[in-house]
């Protein structure tokens, strides 16, 4: 009855709670975001956190007799297999539970429990550990052994199993167990760590001869200079320069290696073989590539300044610079700057044949563009090895070789060298033979002309006083550059040297004659130079009326005004006085101011040295006024730039002028009296003193 009841007044109280309105939520007036923001991943944080902390911690449970021993054993055996059933391939399971056993004691079920491991799983490196650190922790010696030696024969490429195996049976004192298990270690060849550690073990018992021979395995460099100081710290210092004679021998010329010949010569060092250590160095640096071979040559240095003499040191210092040297021509064979540093250091301190080696490597790197400005480096490395052969090698035989390679490599009708052409025809006048002289210089006038080639072999045959040869060339060579003003000149001159004014004279007409001249002021003033120095004054003046012809140029008057001065003949101040004036009224019409201001200048300076007040007076009112203008400046787009001052000349003499010149002289006046009046209303006293006066 109190049942049914209960379950009655459960059922009331249930549908009351059905029918009870749920409130409403109260609606949130305030939506703006909060201050503070969480984030979902600090609500599991927390969430996680609190988990923790209201974890209550598990009950601990007090076994009193046999009986809840083995029930609690029987759970536990229960928990973990099933663990194990639940996912086989799960070896922290396995592990757990054998560690478990063998926390009770129960060996033998814990050996069971690595073996189904075992099954599942041989390959596991984790477990054999654990199954063997087992068995070494109760000792069970044997057991480990045999546990051990599965593991090696099942992963023989585990180093890890090999360390420990021979560490126990050292640690059991069973040497020669250690041993062979080294040895079988050993027919694996394993890495280089695992043979230092046999040889490291055999030097522990003083076994140095059953210390295993590392090269075989691994020839490395490192571990033939290894074993080369292993002999030599046993004091087999035979044995030890055998070892590295085997390793040179083995690597050959080419595997060299710069670190097995620092370490032979720094063995033979300390053994005090100083001719050896040099030896093995100058061997080394021959052979090595330079690039590899840095810490070869420092150490080489080092060498020499210890036991080396001046001589050595210097050899080495040149070694380095062209290692250096050699980087930068095989970086850049068209480096001629690098390539002349090259060589005038080899030629400093080495033979003939080593220079010329250079050399021809030097002269094959051709510019790879057929332009002048290319090859002007270029073709001193082709002098300089000439020179190299006539001057210090004494060889005039490749010497001409080397001029007549050059010649032929030039491509002449594209450009050519004056230079070179000279050069070879000097070279064969000294040796005495001047028909090639002249036929090299005649052979490249008639391949590429050029002014410095004419000029070149002009003076030639003027030293050799061919004057003949001479004038043919000077005809050639006016052929070929007739605007060329310096070579008339030089022509004329040289006719004037021989005494032949007529021959002269008429060289000059023909110059001045010319349609187009480079320097054609240069010609005339040596035309009327020459004419002046044969007191043909007349002839120069009318040279002068030529040339005013073809030109109005205020020096030309000064200068033909000059000559009649300096001609000392009578009337020659009228004469000069007269072109002045002559002159005075052609530059009314110039353009240019300036040059007339300085025709009047001269004419000015001439009439104060040799004229009277009268013509003073009067070339004083010819002299200009000097006035400042300005005017506006304009880009080349057409926008305004500004202003610029700039001075102008008025001259009396220009009638349209003379109207700028009265309100010049009218705004003169008036600034004085200006000036004037300021000054009398400053100083009111001194107008007083001067009214009583």
């Amino acid at each position: 009855r109190d049942h049914l009841t209960a379950a009655r007044g459960g059922k009331m109280a249930s549908t009351a709670a059905g029918k009870q309105r749920i409130p409403k939520v109260a609606k949130v007036k305030n939506k703006a975001p909060a201050e503070v923001q969480i984030t979902a991943e600090q609500l599991l944080r927390e969430a996680k956190e609190r988990e923790l902390e209201l974890l209550p911690p598990p009950p601990q449970q007090k076994i009193t007799d046999v009986e809840e021993l083995n029930d609690y054993k029987l759970r536990k055996r229960k928990t973990f297999e099933d663990n194990i059933r639940k996912n086989r391939t799960v070896i922290s399971n396995w592990i757990k539970y054998a560690q478990w056993e063998e926390s009770l004691k129960e060996i033998q079920r814990a050996r069971s429990i690595y073996e189904r491991a075992l099954d599942v799983d041989y390959r596991n490196v984790t477990l054999w550990l654990k199954y063997a650190e087992m068995e070494m922790k109760n000792r069970q010696v044997n057991h480990a052994r045999n546990i051990w030696d599965r593991a090696i024969t099942t992963l023989p490429r585990v180093n890890q199993f090999w360390y420990k195996y021979t560490y126990m049976e050292e640690m059991l004192g069973n040497v020669a167990g250690s041993r062979q298990v080294f040895e079988r270690w050993m027919e694996w060849q394993p890495e280089e760590q695992a043979w230092h550690s046999y040889i490291n073990f055999e030097l522990r018992y003083k076994e140095v001869d059953r210390a295993p021979p590392l090269v075989i395995v691994h020839p490395d460099v490192k571990n033939w200079i290894k074993y080369a100081r292993f002999e030599e710290k046993h004091s087999y210092f035979a044995h030890a320069r055998k070892v590295y004679e085997r390793a040179v021998e083995f690597f050959g010329e080419e595997h060299m290696d710069e670190h097995l010949y620092v370490a032979f010569a720094k063995f033979e060092e300390n053994q005090k073989e100083f001719e050896r250590v040099r030896v093995i160095y100058k061997y080394a640096l021959d052979r090595i590539p330079k690039q590899d071979a840095q810490n070869l040559f420092k150490n080489y240095t080092i060498f020499e300044k210890k036991f080396g003499d001046r001589r050595g040191i210097e050899d080495i210092i040149v070694s380095k610079r062209r290692f250096q040297y050699e980087e930068e021509v095989k970086a850049n064979p068209h480096n001629y700057d690098a390539w002349f540093d090259y060589l005038r250091l080899v030629e400093s301190d080495t033979d003939a044949g080593a220079v010329r080696e250079v050399y021809e490597r030097a002269i094959a790197n051709i510019p790879p563009i057929q332009e002048k400005r290319h090859w002007k480096r270029y073709i001193y490395l082709w002098i300089n090895y000439a020179l190299y052969e006539e001057l210090e090698a004494k060889d005039a035989e490749r010497t001409k070789q080397v001029y007549q390679a050059c010649l032929e490599l030039i491509p002449h009708k594209k450009f050519t060298f004056a230079k070179m052409w000279l050069l070879y025809a000097q070279f064969e006048i000294r040796q005495k033979n001047l028909p090639l002289a002249r036929r090299a210089l005649g052979t490249s006038i008639g391949k590429c002309p050029k002014n410095k080639l004419f000029k070149g072999y002009i003076e030639l045959e003027l030293q050799l006083r061919e004057f003949d040869r001479c004038r043919k060339l000077y005809e050639k060579f006016l052929e070929f550059t007739p605007e060329n003003c310096t070579s008339w000149i030089k022509f004329a001159e040289l006719e004037t040297i021989l005494g032949d004014i007529d021959r002269a004279r008429a060289i000059y007409e023909l110059a001045i004659g010319q349609p187009r001249l480079d320097m054609p002021e240069v010609l005339w003033k040596s035309y009327i130079d020459f004419e002046i120095e044969q007191e043909e004054f007349e002839k120069t003046r009318n040279l002068y009326r030529r040339l005013l012809q073809r030109t109005q140029h205020v020096k030309v008057w000064i200068s033909f005004a000059q000559f009649e001065l300096s001609a000392g003949r009578e009337g020659s101040l009228s004469r000069c006085r007269q072109i002045y004036e002559e002159a005075n009224k052609v530059m009314r019409s110039c353009e240019e101011k300036e040059e007339r201001v300085m025709l009047l200048e001269s004419w000015r300076n001439f009439e104060g040295e040799f004229g009277t007040d009268t013509t003073k007076e009067r070339i004083d009112k010819l002299m200009p006024e000097k006035i400042k203008k300005r005017r506006k400046l304009q880009t080349e787009d057409g926008s305004d730039a500004g202003w610029e001052e700039y001075y102008d000349y008025i001259f009396p003499e220009d009638t349209a002028n003379q109207p700028n010149l009265k309100l010049l002289a009218m705004a003169k006046l008036w600034k004085k009296q200006q000036q004037e009046s300021e000054a009398a209303e400053m100083d009111p006293d001194k107008d007083i003193d001067e009214s009583q006066s």
